[in-house]
C-alpha cells in the first residue's frame, strides 16, 4: 500500500474451521499483516495454523465452547455492533452474514467482500428452517416462530448492507445476488488460490473426487446414487453432517477418507480423474484446484461454475439435480476425455492466482483512499 501509516482492521464472521472463505482472509491478512483480525467466534488452534496476526473474538467467544452455536444466532449482529472499530481509517469485512454489520465512523472506509448473501436468510431459508425444525408434531409451530425470527435477520441484514461504503463480490453471481437482496453493485475479484502448491498430472487418474464439506445443500448424495449405479470407483474428502447418513447410502465403490490436510490435498487431486461438483456454489475454489493439476470438471451448470469450467475444454455441465442427468453427464465426460488437453485446463485456472487478487484488491483500495 502506498500509505504505512493507514490503520488497518480485518473482521471476518468466524475462525472456528477452514473453508474458502478462511483461505480469502489468510491473503488478505498477509497483505496486512500488522492489522488485526477481529471475528466473532475463534479457536486457537485453527487461528496457529491460518494467520499470524492478533486475533480479537467478540464477548461470545468466552461462553461459546460449552454451548452449541446455534443459540447464538440471536446475539451475532449484537456482538458484531459491539466490535470498537472507531480507531482505524480502513475496515476490511470478509463475510458471508454478520460482519458487514459492524459500525465504523464516518471517516473510516468501510470495504466488504462479500463471500455471499447470507445463504439462511435468503435464498436457503425454507431449508434452514426444515432442517432446524425437524418432523416432530411440534415442527409446524418451530417453523412459524423461525419465520418470525429470520424475517427480522433479513432486515437487520439489508441495514447492515448500507454500512458498507464498497461491495467486492467473490464471482459474478454473488454479484447478482448482492445487486438482488441488498440494492447494491459489486466489483468481482475471484478468490485467490495458491497455483505453486498443486502440479500438473498428465495421467489418466483411477478414481473420481468430491472434495467438499458433507452438508445437505451440496447434494453428495446425488453423486453418491449416480456411482452406486455406475460402479464406478469415487473419492469423498471432506467431512461434516451428513457423514453418518451418506456412509449408510453409499457401495463399496465409495470410498470416504474424511478431513484431508492441505499437504496431502494436491495428491489426491492428481490422482483422479475429474472432479465432482454437484452442488450450486457462489465460486467453488474446488474446482479451480482440480484443474491446476490438469484434471476436468463435471458441475453443476449454476453458480460460479459457469465462470470457472469452460464446457468441452475443461470439463462438462449437468443442469438438473437429478440422478440421471448427472449419470449423463458422467458419460459425456467419460467420452470426451480424449479432447481434453491437461496443460491447457491447468492454464486457464491461473486467472484465479494469488497474485493477481492482490493485484486487483490493491488497486481498488488504492483507487478509493488515493483517488487515482
Amino acid at each position: 500500500m502506498k500509505n504505512d501509516k493507514l490503520s488497518v482492521a480485518i473482521v471476518h464472521d468466524f475462525l472456528i474451521y477452514q473453508g474458502g472463505a478462511e483461505r480469502v482472509l489468510k491473503e488478505i491478512a498477509d497483505m496486512f499483516p500488522k492489522a488485526p483480525v477481529f471475528t466473532l467466534l475463534s479457536r486457537e488452534k485453527l487461528v496457529a495454523s491460518l494467520i499470524s496476526n492478533p486475533v480479537i473474538p467478540s464477548f461470545l467467544n468466552r461462553i461459546s465452547y460449552f454451548l452449541p452455536h446455534r443459540l447464538f444466532l440471536p446475539l451475532y449482529p449484537i456482538a458484531a455492533e459491539s466490535i470498537d472499530l472507531r480507531e482505524y481509517d480502513l475496515v476490511i469485512s470478509s463475510t458471508s452474514s454478520f460482519m458487514k454489520g459492524v459500525v465504523v465512523k464516518p471517516r473510516t472506509l468501510h470495504l466488504c467482500y462479500c463471500h455471499t448473501p447470507t445463504r439462511f436468510l435468503w435464498d436457503l431459508n425454507e431449508q434452514y428452517l426444515k432442517d432446524a425444525a425437524g418432523d416432530d408434531f411440534l415442527a409446524p409451530g418451530k417453523r412459524f416462530l423461525g419465520r418470525i425470527f429470520l424475517n427480522y435477520l433479513r432486515m437487520w441484514d439489508q441495514t447492515a448492507s448500507k454500512r458498507v461504503d464498497v461491495f467486492l463480490a467473490n464471482s459474478q453471481f454473488t454479484a447478482s445476488r448482492i445487486k438482488k437482496y441488498y440494492r447494491r453493485s459489486a466489483q468481482v475479484i475471484y478468490p485467490p488460490v495458491d497455483t505453486e502448491k498443486f502440479s500438473l498430472n498428465l495421467k489418466k487418474g483411477k478414481y473420481f473426487l468430491v472434495v467438499s464439506r458433507l452438508s445437505a445443500y451440496k447434494r453428495i448424495d446425488l453423486v453418491i446414487e449416480a456411482f452406486n449405479r455406475l460402479g464406478w470407483p469415487l473419492i469423498i474428502a471432506g467431512t461434516g453432517q451428513e457423514k453418518r447418513r451418506l456412509r449408510k447410502i453409499a457401495r463399496p465403490n465409495i470410498r470416504f477418507v474424511g478431513f484431508v490436510n492441505e499437504k496431502s490435498l494436491p495428491r489426491l487431486y492428481s490422482g483422479c480423474r475429474a472432479l465432482i461438483f454437484p452442488g450450486e456454489e457462489d465460486f467453488g475454489i474446488t474446482m479451480v484446484e482440480a484443474m491446476l493439476s490438469g484434471k476436468p470438471v463435471l458441475a453443476y451448470g449454476a453458480g460460479g461454475a459457469l465462470e470457472i469450467v469452460k464446457e468441452g475444454k475443461t470439463g462438462e455441465f449437468f443442469h438438473a439435480s437429478e440422478v440421471e442427468i448427472l449419470v449423463d453427464g458422467l458419460r459425456r465426460l467419460v467420452e470426451n476425455e480424449k479432447n481434453y488437453s491437461p496443460e491447457y485446463i491447468r492454464k486457464s485456472a491461473f486467472r484465479f492466482s494469488r497474485g493477481e487478487f492482490r493485484r486487483s484488491f490493491t488497486e481498488v483500495i488504492e483507487k478509493i483512499l488515493f483517488k487515482k
